[in-house]
């Protein structure tokens, strides 16, 4: 009975808020997190976390066309950035009251709200200047307005302290997939498909600095932009994957996009939308009509290329020093039919079994905004919540600022 009592003591209710590079809504999720802080995440002692509730707001369609000009550095003058600041910090507040109103609670159960805001530029290669590390990053989505708006204390803009010490910032997800996923037994693979693919590994029994992960490469962010100017923007995404399933894949197009350097890049390392973003999609425009290709032919390719660069990873970076047992796959990606059965294609030879969140009682659309729960209730508590050995940090760091 006093472990009981001690255990309600501890538990919290707190929102995670995410928003990613498909720039698709506002994902909120309101998490009832149970248990106590490990000092670094590595400890047997970490918290346990439940989805109460979730929901997705699209974004308004102007907001949405004016955060993809902010992409083009051309085109994100500092006041169009600054505006864009608080409006999606009204934005993001009003999510985070909506989902606490369906979870049957008040902004007074909320203990923190932790915001991932919304990447509009990362640039996490170093880049020395005056014998200065000058690499940063900017998440827009102002948390203080959240903050003021809920009544709720707001953590936000979590990748700038890693990137002080070294790191690149990204991938952050990983701290808690540790925290929630690790297994004595088994490898596990959790693949992320947002706008970026992303991969984390946990060895079997491993530790916190035996976890490593990384951009894989674009995810559903080609396949969305083709879509997009193919549909002249009446559609945004090959949704069920319908127009991959009506296509072929063009083999000597697919070869010359498997020849993009990142893909071999040595770890760590992590992507955006300024590498395979707008004008990655007119580059591929031009090819696909310089060869007369179907549309449909085109989407099926760039979804075939998601599903080989995830396979490549696997092979190249995680194979050589261990084989895994299951990848379980979250994000966006997950519900497009065409993109999972070309994965599992993928890691077939490898002997690795494809599941989504679903198969095990998961949500792929909830996972990250539950991540940045969890980020947000260890940075409250000043603890520790970066990966070095996944980031390239020199040091673990409590990442996000906070607004009171």
């Amino acid at each position: 009975m006093a472990a009981e009592r001690a255990e309600t003591r501890q538990a919290r209710y707190v929102v995670g808020l995410m928003s990613g590079t498909s720039v698709d809504g506002i994902d909120a999720a309101v998490v009832r997190i149970a248990g106590g802080r490990s000092e670094d995440g590595q400890g047997s002692g970490g918290p346990a976390a439940e989805l109460v509730a979730f929901a997705n707001t699209p974004f308004p369609a102007r907001v949405r066309e004016e955060i993809f000009a902010l992409f083009d550095p051309a085109r994100a003058t500092v006041d169009r950035v600054g505006r864009m600041n608080v409006r999606l910090g009204e934005l993001y507040a009003e999510a985070a009251l909506a989902v606490i109103a369906d979870a049957g609670l008040t902004p007074a159960d909320i203990a923190v709200v932790g915001s991932h805001g919304q990447t509009i530029y990362h640039a996490p290669e170093p880049y020395i200047e005056d014998g200065r590390d000058l690499r940063f990053t900017v998440q827009i989505g102002e948390g203080a307005v959240i903050a003021a708006r809920t009544g709720i204390p707001c953590v936000s803009d979590f990748r700038v302290a890693d990137m002080a010490v070294g790191g690149q910032g990204a991938p952050l997800v990983p701290f808690t997939e540790y925290l929630l996923y690790r297994e004595p037994d088994r490898t596990l693979l959790l693949q992320n498909i947002g706008g970026i693919g992303n991969m984390t590994v946990l060895p079997a029994g491993g530790g916190a600095d035996d976890v490593f992960a990384f951009d894989t490469g674009p995810g559903n962010m080609l396949i969305d932009g083709v879509v997009t100017r193919l549909s002249g923007g009446a559609r945004t995404m090959d949704a069920g994957g319908e127009i991959a399933r009506a296509g072929r894949v063009d083999g000597a197009l697919l070869e010359r996009l498997r020849r993009e350097p990142y893909y071999a890049q040595p770890l760590p390392k992590s992507t955006g939308r300024e590498r395979f973003g707008a004008a990655y999609v007119e580059e591929l425009l031009a090819d696909a009509r310089g060869r007369g290709m179907a549309d449909a032919d085109l989407v099926a390719t760039v979804t075939m290329l998601t599903a080989w660069s995830i396979g490549d990873a696997y092979r190249r970076f995680v194979l050589p020093k261990r084989a895994a047992d299951v990848m379980l796959v979250g994000g966006g990606g997950s519900y497009n039919p065409a993109l999972i059965g070309f994965l599992k294609e993928e890691l077939a030879p490898h002997g690795v079994r494809v599941l989504v969140q679903e198969d095990v009682g998961g949500s792929s659309d909830a996972k990250e905004a539950v991540a940045f729960a969890l980020l947000a209730d260890y940075a409250i508590a000043r603890r520790t919540n970066n990966l070095p050995s996944v980031t390239g940090a020199a040091r673990p760091v409590v990442m996000g600022k906070i607004s009171y």
